[in-house]
């Protein structure tokens, strides 16, 4: 992609005859993401139904009042971002912009996680159900972790798994493993390293959107990327790790998807395939990022990248059969597993708990933002041709939408989709592009402002 700035990275924001939804609809989609939180916190409650998380469904966590060194660093990032986020990222050279996103990102997490002290920063990479204490226990023995690693999924297995490595494939463990490896083992450091592989997500999202053709989309959707309620739970979650992988996989695919070039078109697809086929050996549930893929190639106006990426991803997966693991054959172990644990989180409030969970971490405004994209796709499908800027945020917002909703009807996360569904937060938010600039200045102040009620009134164990 080229670097240099492109004539209208300055130009003073133009509004549109027509938003790409009415403020009706706006304001009904938001009253709905509300209604859904206070149902899913109050129904447990008043029912007393044991819906089997921690003390606040529909999150994973615990009510627990309280300040702490975070708390003014993070109050003073909020008031700045609030009073000159949304400006700065329409002015500011490109360039300058994917820095600021980058550092107020990592910035933004980090004093949110402190409030909870320098614990805050990664402590609970090392409780027993996490990643970090078995990659310490297998890094001398990897062959041995993947041939035993089916094995060892099921309940009953001798010796079995923890929690979080049973339910996923073995990358997500050789990750932590790489870092043990690397010296980079300890919770405070391996804490710093997901803050800073997480700060990258937002980046390449926006670096995808200018390459589709969408940079002043890209602008107005920069703050929410950058800061948000999302980084509760990204700061110290591998599912950060998993969200960032797959938005560089996307974003590669977005440059084989415009490239002028045979050479270059090859290169990236065979780049984007090994992200994403990195993905599917991270998490059960990111195959799910077939939809954004053929959405980014569709925007790309280019289908030709799609056979090199998929043989590339392919590739990633079928390396692990030599060592004894074949993905195919764990997932059903797995879903035998989960079903023997989940099946007691009752489905009728899962089923909707879910997604009041997801808007806890996207944040109020993605009520509005997704009514945003499914109103812009609507108008982009009716009337043709149609803007770019306004193409690009609706479908890959409405694409996000679509996987959180096939991966909420496949019953396989009841709960805790608040750090599971972390690959989909961002894509969602850019339909935040597509709202009026009054309704972002006041979205971006919500966004904000609920972050910091959350984390200082909840203890999320993320």
């Amino acid at each position: 992609m080229s670097t240099a700035e492109s004539p209208r990275s300055r130009a003073p924001e133009r509004p549109t005859r027509r938003g790409a939804a009415s403020t009706a609809a706006l304001w009904w989609a938001t009253g709905v993401v509300a209604a859904l939180i206070a149902l899913a916190i109050l129904v447990p409650a008043v029912t007393g139904v044991d819906v089997h998380v921690n003390s606040f469904p529909p999150l994973h966590a615990e009510w627990m009042p309280r300040l702490g060194p975070g708390t003014i660093p993070a109050l003073v990032l909020a008031v700045a971002a609030a009073r000159w986020g949304v400006g700065l990222a329409r002015r500011v050279p490109w360039r300058a912009l994917l820095w600021v996103v980058f550092g107020a990102s990592a910035l933004w997490m980090a004093s949110l996680a402190f409030v909870d002290t320098a614990s805050g920063l990664g402590a609970i990479l090392a409780s027993r159900h996490e990643y970090l204490p078995t990659a310490e226990q297998v890094v001398d023995d990897v062959p041995a972790m993947l041939r035993e690693f089916t094995s060892r999924i099921p309940w009953d297995a001798p010796d079995n798994w923890p929690i979080h490595v049973a339910g996923h494939p073995p990358g997500a463990l050789l990750f932590f493993v790489a870092l043990v490896r690397l010296g980079l083992g300890s919770w405070v450091v391996a804490g710093a390293v997901v803050i800073l592989i997480a700060s990258t997500t937002a980046v390449a999202v926006l670096v995808a959107m200018r390459r589709l053709g969408a940079e002043v989309a890209a602008r107005r959707a920069a703050p929410f990327l950058a800061m948000g309620p999302a980084a509760i739970w990204t700061a110290t979650s591998a599912d950060a790790v998993f969200a960032a992988t797959a938005a560089w996989g996307l974003c590669l695919l977005a440059h084989a998807a415009t490239a002028s070039m045979a050479r270059a078109l090859a290169w990236w697809a065979v780049g984007a395939g090994l992200l994403l086929g990195w993905c599917v050996m991270l998490s059960y549930g990111l195959p799910l990022l077939g939809v954004l893929s053929l959405t980014v190639l569709a925007l790309g106006r280019s289908w030709w990248p799609l056979p090199l990426a998929a043989a590339s991803a392919l590739v990633v997966v079928l390396a692990f059969v030599p060592f004894g693991f074949a993905w195919w054959e764990a997932f059903p172990v797995l879903v035998e597993r989960y079903w023997e644990g989940a099946a007691v989180r009752p489905g009728w409030y899962w089923t909707w708990a879910n997604l009041a969970a997801l808007a806890c971490t996207a944040g109020p405004v993605v009520g509005a933002a997704t009514a945003s994209a499914v109103g812009g796709l609507a108008r982009s499908l009716r009337h043709r041709p149609s803007g770019r800027e306004l193409l690009v945020a609706s479908s890959l917002s409405a694409a996000a939408l679509a996987t959180v909703l096939l991966a909420d009807a496949s019953q396989m996360s009841r709960s805790e989709v608040e750090r599971i569904w972390l690959p989909f937060v961002p894509w969602l938010l850019v339909g935040t592009a597509l709202l009026p600039l009054r309704w972002r200045r006041a979205g971006f102040v919500v966004q904000l402002g609920f972050a910091l009620v959350v984390q200082h009134l909840l203890h999320t164990g993320w």
